[in-house]
């Protein structure tokens, strides 16, 4: 039997990327430092094959080739960011003439196309030069986000069609202040929150700030939902699910969209001294300036358990003393990297977004398979990548479903158009419906592109059930 996936008129098909992972550094170009060339340039064993991000995909002199491609694999929507640190190289002041240029000319190149412009202030780069004076811990580099910002809607609002304030900010909270995938790479649990503070009201000022610059136009965040599973129904499970949804879902989630954090989660901060210097007159602003719509990166599920570690005093506090991860048996997995596959998260975001948060609009802005060595799958020129064609079907399937029970969902982007580099993993896996050469930087469409452009013109797509 054969079922139609047909999706509702004006539904948007396209892909994401970002600035600091397609653009690269050219000689002359005036872009100043980021925070990840700065961290390729003092460790650069840390990065993949030792790649950094001053190649990447080339995009910086490639953009027109490239926006071609965008229409033989059948995007009517394209997301990219402005990298700060090429627009305003010392993150403050004097702005690059040749950034504004180089931009300009994309995004009237994605105009001219036919095809939706959806743009990104802030994907993880910084310019060092405000990483010098503490980054994001400090809450000065909020208003200098902000001065950035309406530099952003001043030059480039004529040819955007929706502005993103930041993508996945709790990436550089976990990664950066958890962890040691993003620097600064410590451990410092009240540097993480109050990181995740000022992120979140820099985000509403820049939704001020666009709004005061043209009120008409739509500003959305772009989160990471992961749905958190419990092992089991037993109590302290579910309340590991509950705090690994408050820390890695609402804690941006809630403040961007209903104005206000969880009490639980303010409740935490407190009990742990964690509190971030706070004024009522912040709060007001992230109360006062919630986003239009929502952009929303899926990959996998996130699988927990009560925690293994318990807290004492004096300990370094780390997400493990609330939750620990739990590694399902029989999980659907993607074998080329590791992640899960459970396609259902997708509609249990689209219901969670319908029911808690007021059924706001919503588009898929990242979902995607990366591959490693995916150059075996080449065959006749092409690489053959039907288990993409098959991960981007299982969860159409369920977005579709979730459409269909009422969620506001207006459009599915895939990361990414091109194979790009990709922070410490440079270029280990594979995302794009375009093969890229990193040798001579030749772009071959995969079989996936084909496929996604036939299911952009046809709104949908048939499947034997």
């Amino acid at each position: 039997m054969t079922k139609e996936y047909m999706f509702p008129d004006d539904f948007l098909w396209g892909s994401s990327t970002s600035g600091p992972q397609s653009e690269g550094i050219e000689p002359g170009d005036g872009k100043g430092m980021s925070n990840w060339d700065y961290w390729y340039s003092v460790e650069p064993e840390r990065f993949h094959g030792q790649i950094g991000p001053e190649k990447t995909s080339t995009f910086y002199k490639n953009f027109a080739q490239d926006l071609d491609l965008l229409v033989e694999t059948g995007h009517t929507v394209f997301r990219t960011s402005i990298q700060w640190s090429r627009l305003i190289p010392q993150g403050r002041g004097e702005v690059n003439p040749q950034a504004v240029e180089f931009y300009r000319q994309v995004f009237q190149g994605v105009r001219d196309r036919g095809i939706q412009l959806y743009v990104n202030l802030y994907h993880f780069d910084l310019p060092y030069a405000l990483q010098e004076e503490g980054g994001w811990e400090s809450k000065e580099i909020v208003w200098a986000y902000e001065a950035y910002a309406k530099v952003c809607f001043q030059l480039f609002d004529d040819l955007v069609d929706r502005w993103i304030t930041f993508n996945e900010p709790i990436v550089p909270v976990e990664c950066g202040y958890l962890g040691d995938y993003h620097y600064p790479a410590k451990v410092d649990a009240k540097a993480a929150v109050a990181v995740g503070y000022h992120t979140q009201l820099a985000s509403a000022l820049a939704v001020r700030a666009c709004h005061e610059n043209n009120p008409e136009k739509k500003i959305a965040i772009v989160l990471n939902l992961t749905p958190a599973y419990a092992k089991s129904q037993d109590p302290e499970d579910l309340k590991a699910a509950r705090i690994a949804e408050l820390f890695q879902t609402k804690s941006f989630l809630d403040p961007s969209v209903k104005g206000h954090y969880p009490e639980e989660l303010v409740d935490l901060m407190e009990e742990y001294g964690l509190t971030p210097e706070v004024t009522k007159e912040e709060l007001q602003i992230i109360a006062n300036h919630t986003v239009d719509f929502l952009g929303v990166n899926y990959y996998q599920p996130l699988r927990v358990q009560a925690p293994l570690l318990e807290y004492q005093d004096g300990d370094l506090l780390v997400p493990d003393h609330f939750f620990a991860p739990y590694d399902m048996p029989g999980k659907k997995i993607n074998p080329h990297r590791g992640w899960e596959i459970y396609e259902q998260g997708l509609y249990d975001i689209a219901l969670n977004l319908r029911d808690n948060y007021g059924n706001l609009e919503w588009l898929v802005t990242e979902n995607g398979m990366g591959v490693e060595g995916e150059e075996v799958f080449k065959d006749h020129g092409r690489i053959q990548d039907a288990y993409r064609i098959d991960f981007v079907k299982g969860h159409l399937k369920e977005l579709h479903r979730g459409i269909e029970e009422g969620s506001n969902c207006k459009g599915y982007m895939m990361w990414t158009f091109i194979d790009c580099w990709s922070w410490l993993n440079a270029y280990k896996n594979r995302y794009g419906f375009v093969e890229l050469d990193y040798e001579s930087q030749e772009r071959t469409i995969k079989k996936s592109g084909l496929w996604f452009k036939e299911v952009s013109q046809a709104n949908g797509f048939l499947e034997e059930e």
